[in-house]
C-alpha cells in the first residue's frame, strides 16, 4: 500500500471498519482536523460519541501504536489525565483490510491558555506527574527524539521535494546546514524518559472535569523538558516566568534535571526543521497540496529563511534560566 494514500478510506468503508468490532453509527462521519492520520467523529447507536482514527499506512506498525496505548493506560491507572483509546473484547488496535485503526471517546472542551499562568501551574503538575509514571520503564518499540530523523532525514526529503526554487535554493541550504550543523553539537541527552511528544496547546484541553491530554501518537523517548517548552511564549522575560511556573509545579511530583534547560533552542529548532521535512515528505498525500499550498511559494521560503537565522541566532543566546529563589 502506498504509504500516501488514504484513496480506500471511503465512507461506506470507514463504517464496516467501524461495524466490525460492533459500534454501530448512527449519524454521518465528521472529519476532524488530522493530516497525518485520518480521524472522523460520529454517534452510535448507543448514544455516545466516538472518535474513530485510522492510522497512516507504514508510518508506525502495530508494535509502536499498541505501546503508545499501554502508556495512555498506565496514565489512566496512575489518574494522569489522557484520553485512552476505547477496548473491545480487551483489544485497542484493530485491522480491517490493511488499515489499523482504533477509537476514542469523544472528549469536548476548550483550548488550553498558553498565556495563563494559573492554567500553566496546573499543567506543571500534570506532566510531573505523567512523567513519574514515564519513567518507570522505557518504550521497547517507539523511537528515541534524535537528530538524524530531525535533521538530516528532513533536509533530505525538503532536497528530493524538489518544492524550494533555485533562486532561494543556496540561500535557505545554507542557513539550514548551519543551524543542523549547530544543533547537533548542542543536543546532547543522557537521560530519556517516554514522552506525550508533541505536547502543545492543541492537545490539551480544558474540560468540565479538568485539564486533558489528547493524542499521544507522536509519544517517543527523550528528555522531559520536551513535553514543557512549547508551552513557552512572549519575549524572554514572559517565558521565564512561564517556565519558572510550570518547573516550580512539575518538581512537587517528579524531578527536574535543570541542564536540560540548555535544550529548549535546539529542540526548537529540531521542531522546526522536521515540521518542513513532514510537509515535503507527505506532499504526495492529495490533503497535502490542498491545505497547505504556500508550502510550495517563494514567499514561504522566503519567510523559513528568516526564521532560520532567528532560530541560529537564539541557539547562540545562553539558555533560559529559572528565577532565583530567595
Amino acid at each position: 500500500m502506498n504509504q500516501f494514500s488514504f484513496a480506500d478510506l471511503t465512507p461506506d468503508f470507514i463504517l464496516d471498519a467501524i461495524e466490525s468490532i460492533g459500534i454501530y453509527p448512527e449519524s454521518g462521519l465528521l472529519p476532524l482536523n488530522s493530516f497525518e492520520n485520518r480521524v472522523y467523529q460520529f454517534k452510535g447507536d448507543d448514544g455516545l460519541r466516538y472518535v474513530v482514527k485510522f492510522y497512516r499506512p507504514q508510518r508506525w506498525n502495530s508494535d509502536e501504536i499498541q505501546e503508545e496505548h499501554d502508556f495512555t493506560f498506565e496514565l489512566a491507572d496512575a489518574e494522569v489525565p489522557a484520553v485512552a483509546p476505547l477496548k473491545r473484547d480487551g483489544k485497542s488496535l484493530f485491522e480491517y483490510k490493511g488499515y489499523l485503526f482504533t477509537l476514542f471517546p469523544s472528549v469536548g472542551g476548550r483550548i488550553f491558555e498558553v498565556d495563563n499562568l494559573d492554567q500553566l501551574e496546573v499543567l506543571g503538575r500534570f506532566i510531573g506527574r505523567l512523567h513519574q509514571t514515564a519513567k518507570a520503564k522505557p518504550f521497547e518499540h517507539r523511537r528515541e527524539i534524535n537528530t538524524q530523523e530531525y535533521l538530516l532525514d528532513a533536509k533530505q526529503h525538503l532536497l528530493d521535494s524538489g518544492l524550494i526554487s533555485r533562486s532561494l535554493e543556496t540561500a535557505f541550504m545554507t542557513i539550514l546546514d548551519q543551524v543542523i550543523e549547530l544543533v547537533t553539537n548542542r543536543y546532547h541527552t543522557t537521560n530519556a524518559i517516554r514522552l506525550h511528544g508533541d505536547c502543545h496547546a492543541g492537545n490539551i484541553l480544558m474540560t468540565q472535569q479538568g485539564l486533558m491530554f489528547v493524542d499521544l501518537d507522536d509519544s517517543r523517548m527523550g528528555p522531559a523538558i520536551q513535553d514543557l517548552w512549547m508551552m513557552l511564549s512572549g519575549d524572554r522575560q514572559e517565558q521565564v516566568l512561564q517556565l519558572d511556573t510550570m518547573i516550580g509545579a512539575y518538581e512537587e511530583f517528579c524531578e527536574f534535571d535543570h541542564n536540560e534547560l540548555s535544550l529548549i533552542e535546539p529542540l526548537r529548532a529540531m521542531r522546526m526543521i522536521h515540521y518542513m521535512g513532514w510537509l515535503a515528505k507527505r506532499w504526495q498525500d492529495p490533503a497535502f497540496p490542498r491545505n497547505f499550498s504556500w508550502f510550495a511559494e517563494d514567499k514561504y521560503w522566503e519567510q523559513q529563511i528568516l526564521a532560520l537565522k532567528e532560530q541560529f541566532s537564539a541557539l547562540q543566546e545562553p539558555p533560559l534560566a529559572l528565577l532565583p529563589n530567595f
